[in-house]
């Protein structure tokens, strides 16, 4: 049975949604009609989609949006955040230590094949020390709630995560929508999450940077799923958006383009896979990226967020060591579990997962965004052989979990206000300090008793409330 974050068994309504449920029982047909009439009219207007890959037919859709928002006690998200703190700390951490000493490798804590023979480790980041020793600046991480004080993390989003567009524009439709429920708590705000980001970034500039350091967002272009979220934070921030053609590399800088004289460049948040960022150092048929960029990186004359090779630390395979991760370097237990999980890589752990391949979830160490993912329960016998072959082939490509049973929260479906699965998204930003967006992005599976909440595979958002004290 899955917990309802609104309602206790015996239909007592939990105290964070006391006034929700009271505006619910007011909020007639034609309202919500209006609403989400309303809401998909705001969302075409500013532009918010996202592309699915491979479907022609709709190869940009509207994310839905669900307008009865997720709530958090304050007390609930003080426990969250000291949780996620403590894993992002841990993870910069680790990461300096890989590119460097590699301590944790040398204890034995890792085996050394599970980082060197990873396609997200970069060699040539060894040795390179970044600003403030920072490497996932911004990081997404994936929470999931099974009960009332019962929390697990899914997964760790080093490389570049997204959503923070979809959570800054809930917010601002809900209190476009409902200003009088809006207004009736007291909300933690999200709106300054450009502002903080702008920060971080000033704050990562390398010391040969002047007091107003030259910040862009590099982006692989309109065809992008993500490439409204890269227009959006750059307009949000006032820096410029360009693609890789508009900047280049002379005598170790890195310059843009202007319609004037070329501008050096302090700062690139890269919404570029580590393999296009630079066609001389990764895949030398990108043109997507700067031709020379990492060298000037490695010479610290430019600073890259996040710094290439990070995403050896979100990969599923290093997932299952996360706890012993953050022992290893805090001295402290995890604040915030780890779901069970099954390294096919173990000759022991793929046979338990191909005798239950019907009750669990195996996924693609490096897949993301519901892709190349089993979820057993609801899957056709069929679906499980044809799976069972594609696992059998490449074991060490899989990780499995077991189905968690994720909470749900109320959502209007057609049918009326349902219960549906959902998990969350904080967003992370570290360099001086460590900043937590209270609350995120939620996502929800609008289909009934589905676990799949990305928007690619049917899923929608909320708006995500954190009340203050």
């Amino acid at each position: 049975m899955a917990f309802d974050e609104m309602a206790l068994s015996g239909g007592k309504v939990r105290a964070p949604y006391h006034k929700v449920e009271s505006w619910l029982s007011q909020l007639g047909s034609t309202h919500v009609e209006r609403a989400i009439r309303e809401s998909e009219a705001r969302f075409r207007r500013q532009g918010i989609t996202f592309a699915v890959y491979g479907d022609e037919k709709a190869s940009e859709r509207l994310i839905p949006f669900d307008i009865i928002p997720r709530i958090f006690a304050a007390q609930e998200w003080r426990r969250l955040s000291a949780g996620i703190e403590q894993r992002v700390r841990a993870i910069n951490m680790f990461l300096h230590d890989l590119y460097h000493r590699q301590e944790i490798l040398r204890a034995g804590r890792i085996p050394i094949d599970v980082i060197v023979q990873n396609e997200a480790f970069v060699p040539e980041m060894v040795g390179v020390n970044p600003a403030l020793g920072i490497y996932a600046h911004i990081m997404g991480i994936d929470i999931v709630r099974v009960g009332e004080n019962d929390f697990y993390v899914l997964e760790d989003n080093c490389r570049t995560p997204s959503g923070v567009s979809y959570m800054l524009e809930d917010r601002e439709t809900m209190m476009h929508l409902f200003p009088e429920l809006f207004s009736s708590h007291r909300v933690a705000p999200v709106e300054n999450y450009p502002a903080m980001l702008h920060q971080t970034l000033m704050a990562v500039a390398p010391a040969s940077a002047s007091n107003d350091p030259v910040i862009v967002v590099l982006t692989p272009g309109i065809h992008n799923s993500a490439f409204f979220e890269h227009a959006f934070l750059a307009d949000e921030m006032g820096v410029e958006l360009c693609e890789g053609a508009d900047l280049f590399v002379s005598d170790g800088w890195l310059y843009m383009r202007t319609t004037q004289a070329p501008r050096r460049v302090d700062v690139v948040y890269r919404r570029i896979d580590d393999a296009f960022l630079d066609p001389l150092s990764f895949r030398p048929d990108s043109s997507l990226g700067v031709p020379g960029i990492l060298d000037v990186y490695r010479a610290g004359r430019v600073t890259l967020v996040n710094a290439p090779g990070t995403g050896v630390a979100d990969d599923k395979s290093i997932y299952t060591f996360m706890p012993d991760i953050i022992e290893f370097y805090t001295g402290e237990k995890p604040l915030l579990n780890n779901v069970p999980t099954w390294r096919c890589s173990s000759g022991s752990d793929l046979s338990y997962v191909c005798e239950h391949l019907a009750e669990l979830v195996v996924k693609e160490v490096h897949g993301s965004g519901g892709y190349g993912m089993l979820v057993g329960p609801t899957s056709s016998k069929t679906q499980i052989e044809d799976f069972r072959a594609k696992l059998l082939a490449r074991p060490a490509n899989y990780i499995a979990q077991p189905t968690l049973a994720l909470s749900t929260v109320p959502t209007f479906v057609q049918s009326g206000v349902a219960p549906r699965h959902v998990d969350l998204r904080p967003f992370v930003l570290s360099s001086d300090r460590v900043r937590i967006t209270p609350g995120g992005l939620t996502r929800v599976a609008l289909k009934e008793g589905s676990l799949v909440v990305n928007s690619s595979q049917g899923g929608g958002t909320k708006d995500t409330w954190v009340l203050e004290d």
